[in-house]
């Protein structure tokens, strides 16, 4: 079993910065790949970042150059840097890991932390 615990949300003004982190326990989760997603009010959760055990990365169109993804695998936290933030980006904002070779079927989720950005 994989928990996932984030913190680090909350309220922030337009063109502000906010860091995620999301601590992971649990065995091998070094090697899963760690993401964040996100979902706004009425809308579907969508990918907002992912890492992989390699380092590699993966940004939704509308986030990239704002918000960066990083791991301490020494930590085992993943961290999201949200620059930039505007209005769209509000959302509950959800950890996820997931095991190397699956496809989303043995993902793990934090319960999420809100983004609210607002002057």
């Amino acid at each position: 079993q994989v928990q996932l615990v984030e913190s680090g949300g909350g309220l922030v003004q337009p063109g502000g910065s906010l860091r995620l982190s999301c601590a992971a326990s649990g065995s091998g989760v070094r090697a899963f790949a760690m993401g964040w997603y996100r979902q706004a009010p009425g809308k579907q959760r969508d990918l907002v970042a992912v890492i992989r055990s390699d380092g590699t990365t993966t940004y939704a169109g509308s986030v990239k150059v704002r918000f960066t993804i990083s791991r301490d695998n020494a930590k085992n936290t993943v961290y999201l840097q949200m620059n930039s933030l505007k209005p769209e980006d509000t959302a509950v904002y959800y950890c996820n890991s997931r095991p190397p070779g699956t496809r989303g079927e043995y993902d793990y989720w934090g319960q999420g932390t809100q983004v609210t950005v607002s002057s």
